[in-house]
């Protein structure tokens, strides 16, 4: 059950729960739920997570939703569900542990009494380090939240028994890809990972599952980031603006319906992958 907000006595839940559509739902309304598509995101409680998912549920998909630690959801998200009469689950699963990560495509079936049929690799962590600094455990941790937790879920999401319908996977990277720097190191190699995994994952599953990627640039400041200094790096891209959450997750709605796409990362990052950036853009323009 999830806690989404406190509800009054004889309250209509503010999601729409699995199993069942709303009685007045007449034949303009939503979409039966069983003829839904289901998605699992991964980290689809808040921040870029939240906006997929939220898009997701605009588009009539059904959604699988993980956190690490609680499926707490960010209020907008909250309210899309609502809006949109979303069937929706929780699924707290520590990528610490990878192989608990191969456990959740399953858990996600037996929940929704079928596989899903797009996996978003949207989950990671984000820590500062340099080479010398980083330590093995650093390494290690971010290795296993955002490259082997997504290995291991693309093993089970190639692997469960599904029907003949699209499938695919979108992983989620960084634009840094391209020009890597010296900040955020363990971060930046558990992306080229990623990124590696996108392409022999992309190879090595077709024709049964597409898998792609989509590599955002700078997008939802954190509090390290002031408003002068998001305009001044404005101009530091090449189209002289940052990208919108929500475009990102737009990239991420394409390539879930493009059925001759695959091995492919779009961009969306303002051109920032075409340019080499000496640090990350939290240090640049202060």
């Amino acid at each position: 059950m999830n806690d989404v907000t406190e509800q009054g006595e004889g309250a209509e839940p503010a999601y729409r729960p699995i199993g069942g559509a709303k009685k007045d739902a007449g034949p303009t309304g939503p979409l039966p739920l069983a003829s839904r598509r289901l998605a699992l995101v991964t980290g689809g409680h808040r921040r870029l997570g939240g906006i997929i998912s939220a898009t997701l549920a605009q588009a009539g998909y059904s959604l699988a939703i993980h956190g690490s630690h609680d499926t707490r959801l960010d209020s907008h998200l909250a309210i899309a569900l609502e809006e949109n009469g979303a069937e929706w689950e929780g699924f707290v699963v520590d990528f610490a542990d990878p192989e608990a990560a191969e456990e959740l495509v399953a858990q996600v079936a037996e929940r929704f009494g079928r596989p899903p049929d797009l996996l978003v690799n949207s989950a990671a962590i984000f820590g500062q380090d340099r080479i010398d600094s980083v330590t093995a455990d650093d390494l290690m941790r971010h290795y296993a939240v955002n490259c082997a937790a997504p290995a291991m879920l693309t093993k089970a999401f190639a692997t469960v028994p599904a029907g003949t319908g699209d499938r695919c996977i979108v992983n989620i990277l960084d634009q840094r890809i391209d020009h890597p720097h010296g900040d955020q190191l363990a971060y930046t190699l558990s992306k080229l990972a990623l990124a590696g995994l996108t392409k022999t994952a992309a190879s090595s599953l077709a024709p049964q599952v597409r898998v792609n990627a989509v590599a955002p640039g700078l997008t939802i400041a954190t509090p390290d980031y002031d408003a002068e200094q998001m305009a001044r790096l404005e101009q530091l891209m090449p189209l002289g603006r940052l990208p919108q959450a929500e475009q990102i997750a737009q990239a991420v709605l394409y390539l879930a319906g493009a059925t001759a796409v695959t091995g492919q990362t779009l961009y969306v990052d303002g051109g920032a992958h075409m340019r080499s950036y000496d640090q990350d853009f939290m240090h640049l323009c202060r």
